[in-house]
């Protein structure tokens, strides 16, 4: 049986994440206050004037900047504050819709930011869907078997927060989610098409606890299984819940 073991989101596009027990997915939406914000960089080609979604070059990033891959978030939803952590900073909460508060993160990852990199600008936001890395609203699904084949190739345990993924689950071959491409899944009560594999990026060469590059994950999958992906996106088709311990059943 395949189950949910793991649910995430990240409110600012790699500015932290977050554990969830259970969340409600919503037919053709990102999942709720997943990438609802970004970091927009001094380069960025970001339309504020007419926001809409963009793709991932024009933010700040943990491709670009490792140690953003160390930041966790907390979400007040109530207030719509997130508090961020890092082990190398103090906490900073802040209403990411209030300009003043959304410099205050800017600010608060200056010294985390590499120094010969587009420097963080301002915090953006799409105004109908979160800003994933998929011109389509996706939410990604990572294997547990496949993390394992992953940690075997490299001779240590490889952490699940490197990937950034919404859900994870357990329960089936490595890599077998591969083969789901096209067709579609039910998990809990909401059902989801599976679009495309998720090719990656040299943010999960850092540790997500210290935001240091120490481990050359796109070598070890290229070497491993001759690609650089991990994961699958899909686009849910049916509004429903999912929470730890669900079903996921191939359709």
């Amino acid at each position: 049986m395949i189950t949910v073991t793991e649910l995430y989101r990240h409110p600012v596009k790699a500015h932290g994440r977050e554990a969830l027990c259970a969340v409600t997915l919503h037919a053709g939406k990102t999942m709720p206050m997943d990438r609802v914000w970004a970091v927009a960089h001094e380069m960025s080609k970001f339309n504020d004037a007419a926001p809409e979604w963009a793709h991932c070059v024009n933010f700040s990033r943990g491709a670009k900047a490792p140690e953003l891959m160390a930041v966790s978030v907390k979400t007040d939803e109530a207030t719509n504050t997130l508090t961020f952590s890092h082990p190398d900073l103090p906490d900073l909460s802040i209403n990411p819709d209030i300009p003043a508060q959304a410099a205050r993160l800017v600010e608060w990852t200056k010294p985390i930011m590499p120094a010969d990199r587009a420097a963080s600008d301002r915090i953006v936001r799409a105004p109908d869907r979160g800003m994933t890395d998929t011109a389509f609203p996706s939410i990604s699904i990572n294997s547990r078997a496949s993390l394992r084949a992953v940690s075997e190739k490299a001779g240590r345990d490889v952490s699940p927060l490197r990937w950034r993924g919404n859900i994870w689950i357990d329960g089936l071959e490595p890599w077998a989610e591969f083969d789901w491409i096209g067709r579609e899944v039910q998990i809990g009560t909401t059902r989801l098409a599976i679009r495309e594999r998720i090719t990656r990026c040299p943010a999960t060469s850092a540790n997500p606890q210290t935001g240091e590059r120490d481990l050359d994950t796109l070598t070890i999958l290229t070497e491993g299984w001759g690609h650089k992906d991990f994961g699958i996106y899909g686009e849910v088709i049916e509004t429903g819940d999912v929470k730890l311990g669900d079903k996921l059943e191939l359709l």
